[in-house]
């Protein structure tokens, strides 16, 4: 199954698997959720976004580290999430670094 893409660029090979796994991990259950506020959907669609627009698969994977080590305006997502009872990157961090070891 083909997940579609914010862009509507489809991705290929480890770009299209990082994509797959997080959007099923993490980014569909929270956008399908009754929990999830506005705030949580449009934070979503954004890591998507930012997620898709990396060139490479080494640059999702670098992505994805700065997200879950956190940067100014990332902290408070987290928190957000947590208090929705939605998954987050760091509640997923050990099974994606065995799935995708950089």
């Amino acid at each position: 199954m083909e997940i579609g893409t914010v862009t509507g660029v489809a991705l290929e090979g480890r770009r299209q698997e990082i994509y797959e796994w997080l959007y099923r991990r993490l980014w569909e259950p929270a956008l399908n959720s009754p929990r999830a506020t506005k705030e949580i959907r449009q934070g979503v669609a954004l890591t998507r976004l930012r997620m898709e627009l990396r060139p490479t698969s080494t640059a999702m994977l670098d992505y994805f580290w700065r997200a879950v080590r956190g940067t100014d305006k990332s902290i408070r997502f987290p928190d957000i999430l947590r208090a929705a009872g939605l998954e987050r990157f760091e509640d997923v961090f050990d099974e994606f670094r065995r799935v995708f070891p950089e």
